[in-house]
């Protein structure tokens, strides 16, 4: 078996290029997290599928992986550009709630999605039960000391803020490509600022008013700016420079290039021809998920939730195996017709992987998956994968360091499935293997799992199975005109009875 070096497209270059890590054996990645004022909607979850199959790859390279992400509970506004009211003060305003009680509803509900989506939480390299999720108002004096050390040759004050003078640092917007591809095209002038692509460090609180989340600073009372908050964070958790930063391609635009811009200023660097000068080795960036109105916002007040296609009575492991069929960083399209084949496709390997472990039960609760996952090393050394052609084992680290490539590898997850010649321990082995990238929990799902009742269902699954008992029966009798009744019946209730589905899936709730 021989291995293949990782390779990731960095977004500062627009090339692919060799991961090499910071630090001998270590990788350190930084993922921007939700800024918790609403519900994730399905787009923002596909970012934190791509994070983490980012994750799991380096630990199968066997990295050993910190991975920080963080949840921005103040300073978004509503203008990604430094321009309308702070997300998380509007939306308590709206909601006549406290602003400590939104973040703590939606970061919750947030969490719920990560679970439900089978992605692994924040990591620290070497002590595992202290990872935990960095939460932005806990480093309020952080923030303060870093827009401290950069003021004076970085920032200006106006009455509004502090903001940053982005001539002050080399290659500004490099990231975003702004010359050629307008990615200052969203950025408003603001009276006083001496550039458009200026924006706010520290936002004053209004003469008159009072925020529910406000601090005292040397540029009077307030709170921070959106951009502050990784810069702070990213630094203070990971060290610069850190191996990877990830987030949207929304955020390759304006707020990854100022925090950059922050990074250099804090740093002393120079320009990015230096990658280590963004505070960064590598930025990645995760593709939009578009619907045919276009791409998906909470804007209008109506997005998909994981939860709506959960009460529709699709598994949320249907979600991410739609987005692991695509490249990352290509665009993918929603659709209720593309759910369901990527629901179906779940099914037929869960009924794959179900068949090898019911005819070995054995194998099911003995110890032979390593905890925590598979590394590399791991399969290279494990006799019973060495009895799968070498060809299988070599093509799921080429694909995953191909920048990622999970569509090439459920191809290859396949391939190990049907190798009939091949003992099931080697090959429950080895989907465990693949899974470990993956992500797709497929050692524990069950077919059961994956049958969830929709929310508007008027039967239950139990009235299901006993009406299809009494059709088997009726059938068995020849009583044709009872079990067309009961298929009938049941269509009436939203349930589409599947003879002959070559799947053996009997039933479906519509």
């Amino acid at each position: 078996m021989t291995e293949t070096p990782l390779q990731l497209f960095n977004s500062l270059i627009r090339e692919v290029e060799t991961f090499t890590p910071v630090h001998p054996g270590e990788a350190r990645v930084y993922t921007c997290g939700p800024t918790v004022y609403n519900y994730p909607h399905i787009g923002n979850m596909r970012a934190y599928v791509f994070a983490d199959v980012l994750g799991r790859t380096l630990s199968w390279k066997g990295y050993d992986l910190t991975h920080i992400i963080n949840i921005t509970d103040v300073g978004h506004l509503t203008d990604d550009a430094d321009e309308g009211e702070d997300k998380m003060e509007k939306m308590a305003a709206e909601r006549a709630q406290s602003i400590w009680d939104i973040a703590k509803h939606y970061t919750e509900a947030y969490w719920a999605d990560v679970k439900a989506l089978n992605i692994r939480g924040p990591m620290q390299a070497g002590k595992p039960e202290a990872a935990n999720w960095s939460v932005a108002t806990d480093y309020i004096d952080e923030m303060i000391e870093f827009a401290k050390g950069i003021a004076d040759k970085h920032c200006y004050e106006l009455d509004s803020g502090l903001y940053f003078d982005v001539s002050t640092v080399d290659d500004y917007g490099r990231l975003a490509r702004a010359v050629t591809e307008e990615g200052e095209g969203r950025i408003e002038t603001v009276e006083g600022k001496r550039n458009a692509a200026d924006f706010a460090i520290w936002r004053k609180t209004p003469a008159g008013q009072k925020r529910q989340m406000e601090w005292d600073s040397p540029w009077g009372k307030g709170a921070p700016g959106w951009h502050l908050e990784c810069s702070v964070m990213g630094g203070k958790l990971l060290g610069f420079p850190f191996d990877i930063h990830t987030g949207g391609i929304d955020h390759r635009e304006i707020h990854h290039p100022n925090e950059i811009a922050q990074n250099q200023a804090h740093c002393c660097t120079n320009g990015l021809d230096v990658a280590e000068n963004s505070g960064a080795r590598i930025w990645m960036h995760n593709n939009f998920l578009v619907e045919r109105s276009g791409k998906m916002s909470k804007s209008s007040g109506e997005f998909l939730r994981l939860q709506l296609l959960i009460d529709k009575g699709y598994h949320p492991l249907a979600y991410r195996m739609m987005c692991l069929q695509a490249h990352y960083r290509s665009e993918l399209e929603f659709s209720w017709e593309g759910l369901e084949a990527a629901l179906t496709r779940l099914k037929r390997i869960v009924m794959q992987v179900e068949n090898l472990k019911s005819r070995h039960p054995e194998l099911v609760s003995a110890s032979i998956f390593p905890l925590g996952g598979w590394t590399l090393k791991q399969v290279q050394g494990d006799e019973d994968i060495s009895q799968l052609p070498v060809s299988n084992i070599d093509a799921i680290d080429a694909t995953v360091s191909n920048d990622l490539n999970t569509a090439v590898a459920l191809v290859t997850l396949d391939a190990i499935l049907l190798q009939k010649n091949v003992s099931p321990i080697a090959r429950l082995k080895a989907v465990s293997a693949v899974d470990s990238i993956l992500g797709l929990d497929l050692m524990v799902l069950t077919r059961k799992d994956l049958r969830i009742r929709p929310k508007a269902a008027e039967i239950t699954e139990a009235e299901i199975e006993a009406e299809l008992i009494r059709r088997k029966e009726a059938k068995v009798e020849k009583d044709f005109a009872t079990s067309d009744a009961i298929r009938a019946t049941l269509a009436a209730k939203g349930v589409e009875v599947m003879d002959g589905d070559p799947l053996g899936w009997e039933w479906k709730l519509g």
